[in-house]
């Protein structure tokens, strides 16, 4: 399984960015898997940012919410993070995960930068 993500970039402060990462392998469905999103700020730990479960219920960190929305799409093994209203601590490196239902993120996307400018 390999997860490949992109769509990052340099935005000012208020403006809007989509993040997609694909997934591949022949067994691999995004729908099977919980797939989520992550960020590492610059001397930082890396932090939840949101989650779509194999059921499609969704999770958030208090930071995005109402700012963010996570989907998937089936079809083309792929999730998105849409995100509106951005602000300059939103910059980080971004990384997209996934995991089985019950267990930890086993598989982890190379991540792409996203700057927010203020």
């Amino acid at each position: 399984v390999q997860l490949q993500a992109s769509g990052g970039g340099l935005v000012q402060a208020g403006g809007s960015l989509r993040l997609s990462c694909v997934a591949s392998g022949l067994t691999f469905t995004v729908s099977t898997y919980n797939m989520a999103w992550f960020r590492q700020a610059p001397g930082k730990e890396r932090e939840f940012v949101a989650a779509i479960r194999s059921d499609a219920i969704t999770d958030y960190a208090d930071s995005v919410k109402g700012r963010f929305t996570i989907s998937r799409d089936n079809a083309k093994k792929t999730v998105y993070l849409q995100m509106n209203n951005l602000k300059p601590e939103d910059t980080a490196v971004y990384y997209c995960a996934a995991g089985l239902p019950g267990r930890t993120y086993g598989y982890w996307g190379q991540g792409t930068l996203v700057t927010v400018s203020s």
